[in-house]
């Protein structure tokens, strides 16, 4: 948990999960929880592992 009134401590993981969002969830309908959290693990694989990042070149 962050400290209190330090709001930018929470900003990597908040850009994270409005990216999974837009990614994943939004326009999308999900009818049982396993399928859900398969895309979300599949996300986070992706994210960390094959995303282009440009700030690394």
């Amino acid at each position: 948990m962050s400290r209190k009134e330090k709001f930018y401590d929470n900003s990597i993981i908040e850009n994270f999960f409005g990216i999974l969002k837009q990614e994943i969830y939004y326009g999308k309908t999900f009818y049982i929880y396993e399928e859900l959290a398969g895309a979300i693990e599949k996300f986070i694989t992706y994210y960390n592992e094959n995303r282009i990042k440009e700030t690394l070149d």
